[in-house]
């Protein structure tokens, strides 16, 4: 569902609202929907590596891991043009993935992190590497447990304890989406509450996963 109909939900809103956004993505799953991938590449969506295909990294030994990581970029090279700036696993990293990374080169940042609500360096043997944190709290897989518009209420709840924080220190604040989830009609709806919400707000600043790297490696440099 997810491929067939939730992404392009998802993908016609946000074009209408000119909202950018990043997207988490297998390198295969790209390669199996050239129609997704040619609507991220002519919306220039972020994209953030979701490794190669959808496996547990921290289940991984260290030399398969690093097969799959260049694997990974190779075949971004070829669906996107490009390597993508950010890695994010799928249910966390291994005890390697970050040093891999930056042994592997090429990215700006990984998201591997559920402890803050900014960016921060982290040093891999000497080397700085910026993490951007996610969040499995603001995300839509609480839909699968509360109805739309509680989730709807509970997202933007927590946008506004950030906002009214954001008058004395500054915060991030992540929204994960599945297409598979939040692209069902009646969660979606939920989504749209959001949207509108966010909307509303002068003090915020709706960014690509990879702006928000670039703004802290320029103003925050490790």
């Amino acid at each position: 569902y997810g491929s067939r109909v939730g992404f392009w939900r998802l993908h016609r809103e946000f074009q209408k609202r000119q909202i950018p956004l990043t997207v988490f993505a297998c390198a295969v799953a790209l390669e199996r929907n050239p129609p997704i991938t040619r609507a991220i590449l002519d919306a220039g969506y972020d994209v953030c590596s979701h490794g190669h295909r959808w496996i547990n990294h921290r289940e991984l030994d260290e030399s398969t891991e690093r097969q799959q990581i260049a694997l990974a970029v190779e075949s971004f090279q070829r669906t996107i043009g490009r390597q993508p700036a950010g890695w994010y696993c799928r249910y966390g990293p291994s005890v390697n993935t970050r040093r891999l990374l930056v042994e592997h080169g090429g990215f700006m940042y990984d998201s591997d992190a559920y402890n803050d609500d900014l960016p921060y360096w982290s040093d891999v043997d000497g080397t700085p590497q910026l993490v951007v944190p996610y969040s499995l709290t603001t995300n839509d897989a609480k839909l699968l447990t509360m109805p739309p518009r509680q989730w709807a209420d509970f997202i933007n709840d927590a946008f506004d304890v950030l906002v009214d924080e954001g008058q004395h220190r500054p915060a991030m604040m992540s929204i994960g989406l599945h297409c598979r989830i939040v692209g069902q009609p009646a969660r979606f709806a939920g989504l749209l509450r959001v949207l509108d919400h966010i909307a509303t707000s002068r003090d915020a600043w709706i960014a690509s996963r990879v702006e928000i790297a670039e703004h802290w490696a320029k103003v925050h440099p490790a």
